[in-house]
């Protein structure tokens, strides 16, 4: 799925009050991590995640290795917190602009 720039715009304004769901720890992505965040995102959809590591390239590979994983888009990333969004086909919860 690709999203379009007001798409995108929409989605990181709906992002902004949520809180981190999920934080990953010192042992990375795991398959437990992976589960989790396909839980979350069959649920809410837009779901807000805490890397782990000092340096951006760590937080950079955590966060290829959680999009791969799961299948999600980046919506945005500031520091140590992404912003991911993958839809639920089944039953769509957000509606998003064209």
């Amino acid at each position: 799925m690709v999203l379009t720039p007001s798409q995108v715009r929409y989605l990181r304004g709906m992002a902004h009050p949520l809180k981190p769901v999920l934080q990953l720890g010192g042992r990375g992505v795991t398959p437990a991590l992976l589960r989790e965040l396909d839980t979350a995102l069959d649920h809410h959809e837009l779901v807000k995640v805490r890397l782990a590591g000092a340096d951006r390239t760590a937080r950079a590979e955590q966060l290829d290795a959680l999009l791969t994983g799961s299948g999600a888009i980046l919506v945005q990333r500031i520091g140590h917190i992404a912003s991911v969004f993958r839809r639920n086909v089944e039953a769509p919860k957000l509606a998003l602009p064209r």
